[in-house]
């Protein structure tokens, strides 16, 4: 290489670095691996976490253990999908295209509003970008959040609208788990509520009453969706009367991933379809009558002029998308409702089963999907400690969250999770051995 670049050695090559900034001695790193070595090692540090195979599992939280049919893999490594990730060139991309559009027409029946984007990077960013949509829309500059909104969402936004002269204000909770009515919140210069469907801690929202609240004031209601595969049951947050819809969409088909890469997606109004960010794909003809996919709108600042841009979003999660659309496709309407129902009913019955042990309890009376909240009898970071030691990863600590529930734990069931689970998990909590 040297001889290649003309430098008579390597000392010559890196001469215009100051030699105060060099090392002086060699790397302090171990010899070669051989691969066989390499992948033992690796194995070993993998071993040390908790996984949904090694552990029965009740975190949930924004990030669901949901099972994965072999067939999602095998068709997405289709040699039609490997095509540029980023359609810039439609003509060669029609794999992508096809999968966004796909994934489009999806995610808009689930929502029930007919535009969707084509991805977003994950449900937190979805959330802020749906909220800088709705104060370009309305021209307000006053944001009303639910406290039922994720906190790591809440978070992002506020970094979003930092520097842009924007209010957040909170909407309260009542004493059920639900947000309350934002009626006395919303001001002349509120742009948008968002409220999250079902919330952070896992109660069913009344989107309907909280959309005629707010469009009656000029506001727009915000719909985020934490856990997608409630969608499948629960009225859709169009029906509701939802003016956006955002959230992640991990849940069908992406792996949990040590928290990503995830999936996010936003859905809106035909009204509202210009101030969209992110990429649209239509469906067309070609000359000869073939259907062809392209990039029909494009609203980011690579492809308009800058001060027209929706959004600095650079592209769309594709392989994630391509994973959740294989995914919605094989369980089809009817067999993503009975997976939604079951996610509910393995919930029910560890309410049932908490409900009926001493010394534990359910904070909240609002409905549930397939998460809620347990009041334990110690602090929860010990019930996690020893629900570890059985092998359980028992759910989510609240207190950095909400220190005023005390004890708590957000627990979760889906799918994986066995009935002789949720009975240890219990039992675990309650005091006992497992």
């Amino acid at each position: 290489m040297l001889e290649t670049i003309g430098a008579p050695s390597l000392e010559a090559l890196f001469a215009c670095v100051p030699e105060k900034h060099r090392l002086g001695r060699e790397l302090d790193l171990p010899r070669a691996a051989s691969e066989q070595e390499l992948l033992a090692e690796l194995e070993g540090l993998a071993s040390q976490n908790m996984n949904s195979s090694s552990h029965a599992w009740f975190l949930g939280a924004g990030t669901y253990p949901h099972f994965i049919p072999s067939a999602v893999d095998a068709i997405a490594s289709r040699s039609e999908f490997y095509t540029s990730y980023t359609p810039y060139q439609p003509e060669i991309t029609q794999g992508t295209l096809q999968v966004i559009f796909e994934w489009q027409t999806l995610i808009a029946g689930l929502t029930g509003l007919p535009v969707s984007n084509a991805s977003l990077y994950d449900g937190a960013s979805a959330a802020a970008e749906a909220t800088l949509m709705a104060l370009r829309l309305t021209r307000r500059s006053r944001v009303v959040v639910s406290a039922g909104l994720h906190p790591h969402y809440r978070a992002v936004i506020s970094t979003y609208l930092a520097g842009l002269g924007t209010e957040i204000a909170e909407l309260p909770r009542g004493s059920d788990g639900r947000t309350a009515n934002p009626d006395n919140f919303i001001t002349d210069d509120t742009a948008c509520v968002l409220i999250q469907q079902p919330n952070f801690f896992g109660c069913l929202e009344e989107l309907s009453t909280a959309a005629q609240t707010t469009r009656a004031r000029g506001a727009l209601l915000i719909a985020v969706v934490n856990e997608a595969l409630s969608l499948a049951l629960l009225r859709s947050p169009g029906e509701s009367g939802a003016d956006i819809v955002c959230g992640e969409a991990q849940s069908f088909g992406v792996p949990m991933g040590f928290g990503g890469p995830h999936l996010g997606f936003l859905v809106t109004r035909d009204t509202y379809l210009r101030q969209l960010p992110g990429r649209i794909v239509g469906q067309t003809e070609d000359a000869q009558g073939r259907r062809g996919f392209v990039l029909t709108l494009s609203t980011r600042e690579q492809h308009i002029r800058r001060e027209r841009a929706t959004s600095n979003i650079c592209t769309n999660q594709g392989l994630c998308l391509l994973l959740a659309t294989v995914y919605l496709s094989l369980f089809g309407r009817v067999g993503l409702r009975k997976l939604a129902e079951i996610n509910l009913a393995k919930a029910e019955y560890a309410k049932a089963r908490v409900r009926a042990t001493p010394g534990l309890s359910l904070p909240y009376s609002a409905p549930t999907f397939n998460e809620f909240v347990v009041g334990v009898p110690r602090p929860a970071v010990e019930c996690i400690a020893k629900a570890e030691q059985a092998g359980i990863a028992a759910g989510l600590d609240l207190k950095p969250f909400t220190p005023e529930l005390g004890n708590a734990l957000l627990v979760c069931t889906t799918e994986l999770t066995r009935r002789s689970d949720i009975d240890r998990l219990v039992d675990v909590l309650a005091g006992g051995r497992a």
